[in-house]
């Protein structure tokens, strides 16, 4: 069970433990509560609303594994006002955390099925705690793929996890760049390329996507083409939120509060609002 704060529109004080550059304009921050309070505990897919003191705030979504409580872990690229801002925060700093807030990925739905995972650019971070749960409880579950696709090597996040899922020999991990630099020997093209030759069983996959709207209208078509049924597929929504309980309603989409009922949706309830450019 997800543990959130009494007051939703209160924040509650966390100290910066770490701060780690994954790629040239995204980093990973590490929280614990300053407060001396319990750890807070969260679901796979859920978002924090994290606020820097005189600057602002932003929900990101938690990257961190689940079964730790004691560490508090977002991912995100700095590239407005408050993210730049926390991009240059060090170990000792304090941050505001409202949360956890959101829908989470239904990873106690899927036991005994294939679980198909793909990430573009930056959504390799909300799709992680997921892999970690699924990892945790590798036993519950048929095959695990991971296909996650980046601009170029350059923009690959969390080397270190990639090579280590990657020598698990229960799980399977595709990575492609859409460009290819340097000594890259690996695959090249967009990761809707890797879905066809994928090894899962269609008939009996559940898929996790996350990533720009675009990449995941894509990722759904050749999903569906290989016999993924819709109502398998279940995306994480990241349009910009306000107040994280439904109230301002600026995350509105169609009928549906990303806050408040995503940011993880199933593809078959959202897929008429998904791509309209003007919901």
């Amino acid at each position: 069970m997800a543990t959130a704060l009494a007051d939703p529109m209160i924040a509650r004080p966390f100290r910066v433990q770490r701060m780690r550059q994954e790629t040239s304009d995204t980093f990973t921050v590490e929280l614990s509560p300053e407060d001396g309070g319990a750890p807070m505990s969260f679901l796979p897919g859920q978002f924090n609303m994290l606020y820097v003191y005189g600057v602002g705030e932003i929900p990101i979504s938690i990257s961190g594994d689940p079964a730790r409580r004691d560490t508090l872990v977002h991912t995100t690229r700095a590239v407005g006002n408050v993210t730049r801002a926390m991009k240059q925060l060090k170990a000792g700093d304090v941050v505001g955390v409202r949360g956890p807030f959101g829908s989470s990925w239904p990873v106690d739905e899927l036991v005994g099925q294939d679980v198909v995972l793909v990430a573009g650019g930056i959504g390799l971070a909300p799709l992680r705690p997921a892999l970690y749960s699924l990892i945790h409880r590798r036993e519950r579950y048929g095959k695990i793929v991971l296909l996650y696709g980046t601009r170029s090597p350059d923009d690959i996040l969390f080397r270190t996890d990639l090579e280590r899922w990657r020598a698990h020999l229960e799980l399977e991990v595709y990575v492609t760049v859409d460009r290819a630099i340097g000594r890259w020997r690996g695959n090249v093209g967009v990761v809707t390329t890797l879905i066809p030759r994928a090894p899962f069983d269609p008939s009996s996959t559940a898929a996790l996507v996350c990533g720009p709207e675009v990449m995941m209208r894509f990722t759904v078509m050749e999903l569906t083409r290989r016999g993924v049924p819709e109502e398998s597929i279940h995306i994480s929504m990241e349009r910009n939120m306000k107040c994280a309980v439904g109230y301002c309603g600026h995350c509105q989409f169609g009928p549906t509060f990303i806050c408040r009922d995503g940011p993880v949706l199933r593809y078959d309830r959202v897929k008429y609002f998904l791509g309209k450019r003007e919901v």
